[in-house]
């Protein structure tokens, strides 16, 4: 039996498609949460000739997301100290590694496994770190694009540590 990391191009899946169980309600979160699931599945997708520029521009994206991210929270007092920043410091260096590996040793078969596994970590993180994130910046009123909140008399008195859901402290 073929294995589906090591199948032809033409009989590979995706382990991530975009489906509204992945939607938060909020735009500019949900239209980078797309493009992410757009390029995993460009990256799975992807021939062995192609597949390390693929997995660089996920990488690219995925520093460039959780930085926004990253931003909005320090921007709604919602603790960059948290562990949700902290599983963005996370994944980005193990993907860097497997890029890394996959440069310098040609382990084509480790970025496969990582663009695997991002695919079944990523609608978790979505639907609770990413979530509690949403309903946050919601409740703020924040504009992504200029970093404004609109309901100041909205935000914590001090900044929210844990994740800001109820699955951690």
């Amino acid at each position: 039996m073929t294995d589906t990391l090591t199948a032809p191009i033409a009989t590979r899946e995706v382990t991530l498609a975009w489906s509204d169980a992945l939607a938060l309600e909020l735009d500019f979160m949900d239209d980078t949460h797309r493009e992410f699931v757009d390029l995993l599945a460009a990256t799975e997708l992807a021939d062995d000739e192609t597949l390390v520029e693929r997995f660089s521009a996920l990488i690219d994206h995925t520093d460039d997301h959780f930085g926004r991210e990253d931003q909005w929270m320090k921007d709604t007092q919602f603790s960059s100290s948290n562990c949700h920043a902290m599983q963005h410091d996370v994944v980005l260096q193990v993907m860097r590694e497997g890029l890394r590996r996959g440069k310098e040793k040609g382990d084509l078969a480790m970025i496969r496994q990582m663009a695997h596994e991002l695919g079944i970590w990523f609608p978790q993180h979505a639907q609770t770190m990413d979530a509690a994130l949403a309903l946050h910046l919601r409740r703020v009123g924040y504009d992504a694009e200029t970093g404004i909140v609109s309901a100041p008399e909205a935000m914590p008195e001090g900044e929210i540590h844990g994740c800001g859901g109820d699955t951690c402290s």
